[in-house]
């Protein structure tokens, strides 16, 4: 099994490590039980990653702690790999997070939630944290960090009704 490019293995469950870039974003989707029950079955079947125009190539089934995921966007020149660093399942958040491994061009986590509040709002909610992985990434950084704005933007949209 190839290694994370990172130390900070689950921080996107708390506060960022220096030196990378965060992120934390949430969209409304809807309301009710329904609605988080369908998000939840999305989000942990790369919902997210395929609503934002990624080609994923993962097990066919539900997202488990471990899996390793080949991510390809438009333009890159191949596969970016990813691993599942932890998976919540909880009475009112759902989801996962994934980790980079060697040939990824950040360093870095993203989790990918969905959260059910108080007021039975359904929310998708991003967070994530990055660097770019190597010298060349550092050149074309503010490509990359355009790029995944654009890519957390998709992922918000991803699941709306």
């Amino acid at each position: 099994m190839a290694d994370l490019t990172y130390d900070a293995v689950g921080a996107t469950r708390g506060t960022p490590p220096a030196g990378f870039r965060a992120i934390d974003r949430a969209a409304l989707i809807g309301h009710g039980d329904d609605c988080f029950r369908a998000a939840v079955d999305q989000t942990m079947r790369w919902g997210l990653q395929r609503g934002s125009g990624m080609r994923v190539t993962a097990a066919d089934r539900a997202v488990r702690d471990g899996d390793e995921v080949g991510l390809r966007i438009p333009l890159w020149p191949r596969e970016i790999p990813c691993r599942v660093v932890y998976v919540v399942d909880e009475p009112d958040v759902a989801g996962f997070a994934y980790g980079t491994l060697r040939g990824h061009p950040e360093s870095g986590e993203e989790a990918f939630l969905v959260e059910r509040r108080p007021d039975g709002s359904v929310w998708t909610r991003i967070r994530a944290f990055s660097r770019p992985s190597g010298p060349l990434i550092w050149l074309g950084y503010p490509l990359a960090r355009l790029l995944q704005e654009v890519y957390t933007r998709r992922y918000l949209r991803a699941l709306r009704a």
